[in-house]
């Protein structure tokens, strides 16, 4: 049986790493995807093979206790564990285990802060699922997704695998599980891209220590950012912009407070700002990856602005589109 699904990558809007914590987020998904092709062997052998997730592309064979990789084992195991471990998790959910070929095909970049690894653990799930003919709901397959990044990250909110099973424009309340949809129609965004620094795991970790350090302080920034999300929610639904915008400021700030932005990502910031943006910030957990402006007229002008200081403008609009998944023969 073969059975193709797919995922998209999400912008946070507002909320990273004080979503770890219990405070609500306002995240939503975008157009640009990670693409699971997925076909049952005759035997207990898994191939993996990624296209888009490192330039070049990445293969992984996994047969009984051997591994064998191509181009650099670090780099590809760090990109691919996501999948070994998705795999590993639905097997256990569908009682069975079999041998499969993957192709990902990604349109996302690795450690970008878009969601990639959570794209890439929902949809693997959820055609192995299909073709164990094993029912799931998208409830489910957030939280087994959410399982596959806690296991290889140490520690993960469930906001990515819960926005990318849904889709859309969702005010996240990870506390309780659970979203509201936020209705919106296509926000007026750039998206600017710089290499990682750090893995999204120990920008976390990096967080907690400061919490175990100094409590008091960091944790008031923790629950300032909670308060934020709400205000910008409210912002949102009555289509101020350029609360939303002032708002986003305020949040890369405190995030900075937090020592998860970097200089590169304060360059892309504040160069969008200088054009035009009502605000900009980071998204995602920082440490490099991407930043998201909010430019209503003036997309253009910040796409300019982030190329003069070395940024990526990444070509991408909101989409309401969660996972989907389909047998293809």
């Amino acid at each position: 049986m073969r059975v193709f699904a797919s995922a998209p990558g999400k912008i946070t809007l507002f909320g990273e790493h004080a979503v770890v914590y219990g405070e609500p987020a306002i995240t939503y998904t975008i157009d640009k995807r990670v693409h699971v092709h997925l076909k049952v062997r005759g035997d207990s052998t898994i191939k993996i093979e990624a296209r888009g997730l490192q330039v070049g592309g990445a293969k992984l064979v996994i047969s009984g206790e051997k591994i064998e990789a191509e181009v650099d084992a670090q780099s590809l195991m760090e990109s691919l564990s996501y999948v070994h471990k998705a795999l590993e998790i639905a097997s256990e959910y569908c009682g069975e285990s079999k041998g499969v070929e993957i192709l990902v095909e990604s349109e996302l970049p690795v450690g970008a802060g878009l969601g990639t690894s959570a794209a890439v653990s929902a949809a693997t799930i959820a055609a192995f699922c299909r073709a164990m003919e094993k029912e799931l709901s998208l409830e489910e397959l957030a939280r087994l997704a959410h399982r596959v990044e806690i296991e290889v990250q140490g520690s993960a909110s469930p906001m990515d695998t819960m926005t990318v099973t849904y889709g859309g424009l969702l005010y996240i309340k990870p506390a309780e599980r659970s979203f509201e949809r936020l209705e919106w129609g296509s926000l007026p965004v750039v998206v600017g891209f710089t290499p990682r620094e750090s893995n999204t795991g120990k920008l976390v970790a990096g967080v907690r220590r400061l919490v175990e350090r100094e409590e008091d302080l960091i944790m008031e920034i923790i629950r300032t950012i909670g308060k934020l999300v709400d205000r910008a929610r409210e912002a949102l639904e009555e289509e101020n912009l350029e609360m939303v915008g002032s708002l986003m400021n305020v949040n890369h700030g405190l995030l900075e407070a937090l020592g998860v932005s970097t200089v590169k990502l304060n360059e892309m910031v504040y160069a969008a700002r200088a054009a035009g943006a009502l605000g900009a910030k980071l998204t995602g957990a920082g440490g490099g990856g991407c930043m998201v402006a909010l430019c209503p007229g003036r997309e253009e002008e910040v796409k300019a602005s982030l190329r003069a200081v070395g940024g990526i403008p990444l070509e991408c609009t909101f989409s309401s589109r969660g996972v989907e998944v389909r047998v293809v023969g």
